[in-house]
């Protein structure tokens, strides 16, 4: 690492005291300066500068070290989310550009310190980076290069089989015993509620009976189903049940745990850029820049926020966003009476000079993922505004055309696109299939098949993991489908066409 000069040692200093005056919040933060190559090194790192050795951090490293040569991208600033918060700044940069980093990064480390996605985060993962390393460079010298590498991969293939939501569940409690009385069990299994003989048919109605026969012999199925309810982490279910060695244990926790390390930044990336963005404006525009480097500013400003034909600038839509909800709070634009309100012309005037919008946006900031923002602040004005819309390829021309401006129909095209970070939900449904100890996944359908090639890949990788055959039911060209794969060949099998027969 090249020491930081004294000249951005003091722009650092000047830019956190004003990132504190505007109410941002961070762990201490640490700037780096690195060379082009170290950055590149870094990003294909994932902003560590230590990792696990695997063959992708060596490709994903000459990806950018290509691009970069033929000038295809150019990384101006990394972050990482730590404690201490640890950045990158680029060697070469003019002095313009490392403020606007460093703004930038301030607004990033306020998100990971106060977001609650980010809470259950480890915060000292630069060190657990690199405990992860040695203990597989200790598994790759007892067992081998390749044989370590292989179950690697296998892993990395499954990493996203993790549960987004299980972070904020807590243990589940005993229900404490009720004071009223509870339901007896009767001789033909059924709850009954204590009653006198004459007043049984009152308290303990048909209706009532059946329901509790339903309620009893579904008790029963989940009982006899491993597990008894559908499992989102299916990683955390293979590290307690698949049938693994120590070591192969050990690496499968180790890519759970950076799976769920890395999962807050796929479910905020539109607003962690968002507010990053907002805040090195603020900071830059209203405290910093000297009147020599404005143009260079806005020039450099504008190419982060650009937007091109066809495509979703996470800087853009997060940071006109956090605007929006700004000026709204601020000129009351929310609640049952600008609800109510019809006049058009009321609403565009409409000003009740609240000053609420500072105070929002950092709720909003505390509290919310990109699916949730979009969807309680997202607006049809907001969408008129920044010509949001949904395209799709026109099939005789090739090119891509505008399917629809239509409010709803946008604003479930950007959730989709952001819920569970536009992957697919997988769910472990049947660890016993059939009664073999055959894997059943499920997939839960929005819209959108299961690429063939890569789910018999995935299941294949699966199958090395539980060492028995692995099914998953989904949909594939409107039918019913299950794709399964023994660890020699992959099947197919129609759902509906079995059922029928």
């Amino acid at each position: 690492m090249i020491p930081l000069p004294q000249e951005l040692v003091d722009a650092q200093a000047r830019i956190e005291d004003i990132a504190h005056e505007f109410g941002l919040t961070f762990f201490p933060v640490v700037f780096e300066m690195v060379d082009y190559k170290q950055m590149n090194a870094l990003a294909a790192y994932g902003g560590f500068p230590t990792r696990y050795p695997h063959w992708r951090f060596g490709m994903e490293y000459q990806h950018l070290s290509k691009s970069y040569e033929y000038g295809l991208h150019k990384i101006y600033e990394m972050v990482i989310n730590n404690d201490p918060t640890y950045a990158y700044l680029l060697e070469g940069n003019t002095m313009m550009d490392q403020k606007l980093v460093m703004a930038h990064v301030y607004g990033h480390a306020d998100f990971f310190y106060n977001n609650m996605f980010f809470a259950h985060t480890i915060r000292k993962m630069v060190d657990e980076m690199a405990n992860h390393a040695t203990r597989i460079r200790r598994y790759q010298d007892r067992y081998g290069i390749e044989r370590v590498e292989k179950f690697i991969d296998a892993c990395l293939s499954v990493e996203d089989l993790i549960d987004p939501n299980s972070v904020f569940q807590s243990e589940a409690r005993t229900p404490a015993p009720s004071e009223q009385a509870a339901p007896e069990p009767a001789a033909d299994g059924i709850g009954r509620l204590p009653a006198e003989p004459y007043m049984d048919r009152y308290v303990n109605p048909p209706e009532y009976l059946e329901a509790q026969r339903k309620k009893v012999a579904e008790a029963q199925e989940r009982e006899q189903r491993f597990p008894s309810r559908p499992e989102r982490d299916v990683l955390g279910f293979l590290m307690e049940h698949a049938p693994l060695e120590n070591w192969e244990r050990d690496i499968l926790g180790i890519i759970r745990e950076e799976a769920y390390y890395f999962l807050p930044q796929r479910q905020t990336k539109v607003m962690n850029e968002g507010w990053a963005s907002y805040w090195h404006s603020k900071i830059m525009t209203q405290r910093v820049l000297t009147d020599s480097e404005i143009i260079d500013y806005a020039d450099h400003h504008s190419g982060t926020v650009a937007t091109s034909p066809g495509k979703l600038n996470p800087y853009k839509l997060g940071l006109e966003l956090m605007r929006d909800i700004e000026q709204r709070w601020n000129r009351g634009q929310f609640g049952p009476e600008w609800d109510s309100c019809d006049d058009l012309a009321e609403r565009a005037n409409w000003d009740r000079k609240l000053g609420l919008g500072r105070a929002k946006i950092f709720e909003v900031r505390r509290l919310h993922s990109d699916a949730t923002f979009l969807d309680e602040f997202l607006t049809p004005e907001f969408c008129q505004e920044q010509k949001l819309f949904v395209s799709e390829e026109n099939q005789r021309t090739g090119k891509t055309v505008v399917a629809t401006r239509e409010f709803e129909q946008v604003k479930q095209a950007l959730l989709f696109n952001f819920t569970n970070g536009g992957r697919p939900v997988i769910e472990l449904t049947d660890a016993n299939h059939d009664n073999r100890s055959e894997l059943l996944l499920a997939h839960r359908h929005v819209g959108i098949d299961l690429r063939d090639d890569w789910a018999r890949e995935v299941l294949e990788s699966l199958v090395r993991i539980w060492k028995r055959p692995v099914r998953i039911d989904t949909t594939g060209g409107g039918k019913r489908i299950r794709l399964g794969h023994d660890g020699k060949s992959a099947s197919e099998t129609h759902l509906d066409e079995r059922a029928a027969s």
